[in-house]
């Protein structure tokens, strides 16, 4: 399959190409958006509550592990403006169930990742912090173990994040179109990673640090992740065009 080269033009078309998708569907993308927000209200205000401050961080960055899994849903909403008809909640539904099933594979294996990194920062936060609550008032200056916790807790995220975002950065949307079978575009994405490995890295990092950034800052997130999703969306269509 031919990928076009990934350039800094590029990433600036498909940002401005999501806004004008999210701003064109707003009412229903923030609907969406606003389903995930209120499930990161529920987690975060759980942690807080028992003192788990710190934690907050790594449950922010753990979002990204599930993120390509709800793709789907703002696929459909973006096909049903570009088919000039009103996008509603049956967009979202037709978003999933035009998709090749084995986008399902790929959404386990996000939750498998998922699954392994929340544990694993469960062990590094009762080994280095242990059950001593931590308010947010007390959280600055951060301690030793709360830097320590944060940094590993970080290492951990990161090589986890790579390997999945790999995986999935470009077969997500080649399986929600059918353009691919599984080991077909699950390669072509890591092909398509490796070959153009700066400028992705630079991609994953702004994605990352705006809705981690938008996570911490809850009531951003429902602005922030349609307009990544429907920006990821353009990325990918200006990479791996249809011919």
């Amino acid at each position: 399959m031919h990928a076009e080269p990934l350039t800094l033009s590029t990433i600036r078309l498909a940002l401005a190409q999501g806004w004008a998708t999210a701003n064109a569907t707003r009412a229903v993308s923030i609907a969406y958006a606003a389903v995930f927000t209120l499930a990161g209200l529920i987690i975060l205000g759980a942690l807080l509550a028992r003192g788990m401050t710190p934690f907050v961080i790594a449950a922010a960055g753990a979002f990204m592990l599930i993120g390509p899994g709800i793709l789907a849903g703002f696929f459909g909403i973006a096909r049903a403006r570009e088919a000039g008809e009103a996008a509603g909640f049956a967009s979202i539904l037709a978003g999933f169930a035009a998709a090749d099933r084995s986008v399902w594979v790929v959404a386990l294996v996000c939750a498998l990742l998922f699954m392994i990194f929340v544990t694993d920062a469960a062990i590094l936060y009762s080994y280095m912090i242990g059950g001593a609550p931590i308010w947010l008032t007390d959280l600055l200056p951060a301690s030793d173990s709360v830097v320590k916790f944060l940094l590993w807790g970080a290492v951990s995220g990161l090589f986890i994040a790579f390997l999945l975002f790999c995986i999935s950065a470009f077969s997500v949307p080649l399986l929600c179109e059918r353009r691919a079978s599984l080991v077909t575009a699950v390669a072509t994405s890591v092909r398509i990673v490796f070959t153009n490995f700066l400028l992705v890295m630079l991609w994953a990092a702004l994605i990352s640090t705006l809705i981690i950034g938008s996570i911490l800052l809850l009531p951003l997130l429902p602005l922030t992740l349609p307009w990544l999703a429907y920006a990821s969306r353009a990325l990918y269509q200006q990479v791996l065009p249809a011919r």
